[in-house]
């Protein structure tokens, strides 16, 4: 397997130590089938450790509060939106570029979508993984080169698998299959209403990925690399990104419906030969 270079194993090391010595503000959630120590990436009181995206505006800048915290929830809201959607796609980002770990999320999807969202946004948002740096992202770009595990509700009527795979500037591999197009469903059942769901995410490097929902694997592929005929993975590969996509940042989307999100836990995993 490819390990990441020795800068990056630094980066690693060091963000996890960031956040062991903060466990004790952020909480740590034992896993108890396992005996399991699970670091809280949101604290239920701020958004520290998380920067925003939103197309059209720098880095770090969320003119209308798309991402806040409420009653201790980490929450997409547009309250504050002026006019339609108008395509202000955001994405929230964690402080560190991860490789080796397993990622659970506990969401669901309330309210009604902002006027003018995309009928394909309805009740749709997603946890991106191995993304850019996001200080390279575009002013305008729309979403981050990355991997998406896709978080999908159902209208109430219509079946809508849950855990999907889409790939923005990238490619995977399953069942030694080069896989080129946009998205890929998973095996899920729909989830209809405003339940909690739990999603979690098993990430080992460039080489394999599995997607869970409710403790149940639904989706799984490996072979992570950029797609050169991508504009935006054309950019990184021509600064020098490797075609290999084996580490980046994760982000949660603001796609344009409301979501409310209780838990982020982390789990590093041990890089193996």
């Amino acid at each position: 397997m490819r390990r990441a270079q020795p800068v990056l194993q630094v980066l690693f090391l060091g963000g996890l130590m960031a956040l062991s010595s903060c466990a004790a503000d952020r909480g740590v959630v034992s896993a108890s089938e396992a005996g399991e120590d699970w670091i809280a990436l949101f604290d239920g009181a701020s958004l520290d450790g998380w920067t925003p995206k939103l197309v059209g505006q720098p880095l770090g800048s969320d003119t209308d509060r798309t991402f806040r915290v409420r009653d201790g929830l980490l929450v997409v809201d547009y309250g504050d939106y002026e006019g339609d959607f108008a395509e202000r796609f955001g994405h929230l980002f964690h402080e560190l570029p991860l490789s080796h770990y397993r990622l659970r999320i506990e969401y669901r999807f309330v309210g009604e979508q902002v006027p003018g969202g995309p009928g394909w946004a309805l009740r749709n948002s997603g946890v991106m993984l191995h993304c850019q740096d996001p200080a390279t992202m575009g002013l305008d770009q729309s979403f981050p080169v990355s991997i998406e595990a896709q978080m999908l509700g159902g209208d109430g009527v219509h079946e809508r698998h849950n855990g999907n795979l889409c790939t923005p500037g990238t490619h995977v591999e399953m069942g030694g299959e080069l896989i080129t197009r946009h998205c890929t469903d998973s095996t899920s059942h729909t989830y209809h209403g405003d339940e909690w769901v739990l999603l979690e995410l098993e990430v080992h490097g460039s080489e394999r990925v599995v997607h869970w929902l409710e403790g149940e694997p639904v989706l799984e592929y490996g072979g992570l690399q950029l797609d050169p005929g991508d504009a935006d993975a054309a950019r990184l590969l021509e600064a020098g990104a490797a075609l290999e996509l084996d580490h980046g940042w994760i982000s949660i989307q603001a796609e344009s419906h409301p979501l409310e999100v209780r838990r982020i836990e982390l789990l590093m995993l041990p890089e193996t030969d």
